[in-house]
């Protein structure tokens, strides 16, 4: 019995923590150096020991012992480019509307709301839309203005001024409070 109590005991001196166990240590003189700059001398180095990083290493399966988990549609290399999946990089497209676009908007109207009187059925429209295009391309807005020059007034407003843009959500005012914004007695006014 005495010498289990023995045994006990030089085992317990021998006992390293898990922190000094797993992550290589100086030893000698730089153990010592170590100790008194640190700042917290039982903190490990963090560099982790050869025999138990990363095992099994990355290399060391064979590739065919295991099977690759396939999400569908995620992992259809077919139809999944990059740029359809590539969400941070999903920037709205800029469109932009040239002259002979826009003659050809004022003039015949647009695919969802035609003007039917303007604009003839068939192939006499197909015809009728390439030559407002050759016609807005080569004179542009103000050929369109200079021959019809009451035909820009369906598109305007009231008092001649474009068409403001649609407000969602029309129930709402913004107001700024005194809180936020400057008091009456500054002299600086906010616009809201």
């Amino acid at each position: 019995m005495a010498r289990n109590v023995v045994n006990a005991a030089k085992s317990a001196s021998n006992v390293v923590s898990i922190k000094h166990k797993y992550s290589v240590q100086s030893t000698g003189l730089w153990e010592r150096l170590r100790r008194i700059l640190a700042i917290d001398p039982e903190r490990s180095t963090g560099v982790p020991l050869n025999s138990q990083f990363r095992l099994p290493t990355p290399g060391a399966l064979p590739p065919l012992s295991y099977d690759d988990p396939v999400t569908v549609p995620a992992g259809d290399i077919a139809d999944n480019p990059y740029w359809k999946r590539d969400v941070r990089r999903n920037y709205p497209r800029v469109s932009t509307v040239n002259q002979a676009d826009a003659v050809g908007l004022l003039t015949v109207g647009s695919q969802a709301a035609p003007k039917e009187e303007v604009l003839q059925i068939g192939e006499a429209g197909e015809k009728q839309l390439i030559s407002l295009k050759q016609h807005g391309e080569e004179r542009g807005l103000a050929g369109l203005f200079q021959k019809d020059k009451n035909g820009i007034r369906g598109v305007l407003g009231p008092n001649g001024l474009p068409p403001t843009p649609c407000n969602l959500n029309s129930s709402s005012k913004y107001q700024i409070d005194d809180d936020h914004g400057y008091p009456n007695v500054y002299p600086c006014r906010t616009f809201a």
